[in-house]
């Protein structure tokens, strides 16, 4: 017995090192700054992380404490960084939203982010100040589950690919167009790029000739190298600024496994349609022709537009990577297709066996009107009539300070006045559309539906897309519906037995989507409209709950507005 107490601390050690095994710190230094870049063949400035757009993929596991050190070198631009579906449980002021969790990254400053990556899946992360996120700010996290514990699925090799859209004017043109009077739209993007590459066509008329230059290597196609008699999961993930997006592989069935860290039931696409702010995982079997290399493409739809597809090469090894495919790349789906993409989202569906059991009832049902408005002048998309602003002091430091004049205390309405007689099918008639930085205040650990109707933009006869992106949460998907939400009688056709978790949903033409969370994660989260323009146009909300169970707020977070009384001189 005598050597108890030594048995004792050997055991303890040996569990320490057990956790330190599971549960790692991953440590990255990140340099932020602009650099001439071509990735479309287009000569221009993009943000960039350590030289790369797509910045570096944060690989982890289950349980990892993520640190990035992020040095502002913009010179003369504020940034933050948002760290998309990773919950914060415990660090909501790591979110990354600036002025709602944070004050913006000052240019020379460098700043901390330190949070745990609590599940395994596919998530992103991207620039969450004004609209940078279009200029380059973005990349890949992909979280390992813990060892021992399979998924359920089997395959040979990994990939991360970002789809996204590509404008050749810059951030602030485009935000100085949709803040004018009269307004000018960002219009189509010019081009799309898998992985940071997409092709331009240099002999468009207009294009400066000094700027575009087809032959730069930076702008050859994407290749995707693969053996053949392999499955390969692609975790696909879209951080567009407004494309919506179909993706194929030509020849190749895509197996739908994963959505936004959650297990889906199988199902299999020839085109996966894919919305800004979301991901999926698809197996793909190299089961063709070796011989031969196959396109990958990209291809804007749910608006009619100019914009050409993007293309890959599908590389079967020991095909040169450089070799083109001897067909003609695929055109693609229609791009008003709609009823294709809504049978999708109906398809996605949880895995049977990682079912989480949704509340078969909730407590509060909040409605969300997508209105497109006019105000003083000014196009605004709105929010049952009432168009989001952000504050200068984020409303994490307000409210846990008790900084309450810093933003407007009325709350913006759960259902717009004169819903039941509101037309989703006309042009809106703009009344009494205003601008407000009000939240939502959700009773901690209760239950919320949240419906986002869609309904007709000012143009007649449009009904757009909208692809809206809950922070600090996973919501139940437990509805789609075609026409205007009946509170009455839609709630009776919830799937309620084995809907999908996901953080990204979309809301389709003249439709709606029902979304069902639990308030159980302290903080202040925004939730958003995920196409730049849209969310810079006001297109957005944020909900508040058991702010007072947050703890001490550290000092880096502030410094501007109110919160400037927080830091010693």
């Amino acid at each position: 017995m005598k050597n108890l107490p030594i048995l004792c601390a050997l055991f303890l050690l040996i569990l320490s090192l057990n956790l330190i095994v599971e549960a790692r710190i991953r440590h990255y230094r990140w340099e932020v700054k602009y650099e001439f870049k071509s990735p479309d063949c287009y000569r221009k400035l993009v943000i960039t992380i350590n030289g790369r757009s797509p910045g570096p993929t944060i690989l982890a596991q289950q349980g990892d404490t993520i640190v990035v050190d992020l040095k502002n070198s913009l010179v003369t631009e504020n940034v933050a960084i948002h760290w998309h579906g990773i919950r914060q449980i415990g660090t909501p002021w790591a979110d990354g939203t600036e002025g709602v969790t944070q004050c913006p990254i000052l240019p020379g400053d460098t700043f901390r982010y330190k949070f745990v990556v609590d599940r395994a899946g596919t998530y992103l992360y991207h620039a969450h100040y004004g609209m940078q996120r279009e200029a380059g700010l973005y990349g890949s996290i992909r979280v390992a589950l813990p060892d021992g514990e399979k998924e359920p699925f089997v395959y040979d090799y990994d990939r991360s690919i970002i789809l996204n859209d590509w404008y050749h004017r810059s951030t602030y043109e485009q935000a100085a167009g949709l803040s004018s009077v009269p307004f000018v739209w960002v219009g189509d993007p010019q081009s799309l790029l898998i992985q940071g590459k997409g092709r331009f066509n240099c002999s468009t008329p207009g294009t400066t000739a000094t700027l575009c230059n087809a032959t730069n290597p930076e702008c050859s196609p994407y290749v995707f190298t693969v053996v053949p008699g392999k499955t390969y999961r692609l975790r696909i993930g879209s951080l567009t600024a407004l494309a919506a997006l179909s993706f194929e592989i030509e020849g190749h069935n895509m197996t739908v496994v994963e959505t936004d860290g959650h297990y889906v039931e199988p199902f299999v696409v020839k085109n996966l349609y894919i919305y800004s702010g979301e991901t999926y995982s698809v197996l793909v079997t190299t089961n063709q022709d070796p011989t031969r290399n196959y396109w990958a493409v990209s291809k804007m739809v749910s608006r009619n537009n100019t914009t050409p597809n993007g293309l890959g090469i599908f590389n079967y090894y020991p095909n040169h990577p450089s070799r083109s495919p001897p067909t003609v790349p695929p055109s693609g789906p229609w791009w008003n297709d709609v009823e294709a993409r809504v049978n999708q989202s109906l398809a996605v569906r949880s895995h049977p066996d990682y079912i989480h059991p949704v509340p078969q009832t909730s407590d509060r049902v909040i409605i969300l009107l997508n209105t497109q408005n006019r105000i003083n002048g000014s196009v605004k998309w709105s929010i049952n009539n009432v168009s989001f602003t952000l504050p200068h002091t984020p409303y994490l430091i307000s409210l846990k300070h008790n900084l309450l004049h810093t933003f407007e205390q009325t709350p913006p309405p759960d259902t717009i006045n004169g819903y039941e007689a509101y037309d989703i099918n006309v042009a809106p008639p703009n009344a009494n559309a205003t601008s407000s930085n009000s939240l939502y205040r959700l009773k901690f650990n209760t239950t919320v539906d949240i419906i986002l109707q869609n309904a007709n933009t000012l143009n007649d006869n449009n009904s757009e897309t909208h692809p809206w992106h809950l922070h600090g949460h996973d919501f139940w998907v437990v509805g789609y519906g075609d026409g205007k939400f009946n509170a009455s009688e839609d709630p009776k056709t919830y799937n309620l037995v084995n809907p999908i978790m996901k953080n990204t949903v979309p809301v389709h033409p003249y439709g709606w989507t029902a979304l069902r969370f639990v308030a159980d994660n302290p903080g202040v989260w925004a939730f958003h409209c995920h196409i730049e323009s849209h969310f810079y146009m006001g297109m957005g909300a944020v909900f508040e709950e058991g702010v007072e169970k947050v703890k001490k707020l550290p000092s880096s977070i502030m410094g501007c507005g109110d919160s400037k009384r927080f830091l010693k001189p």
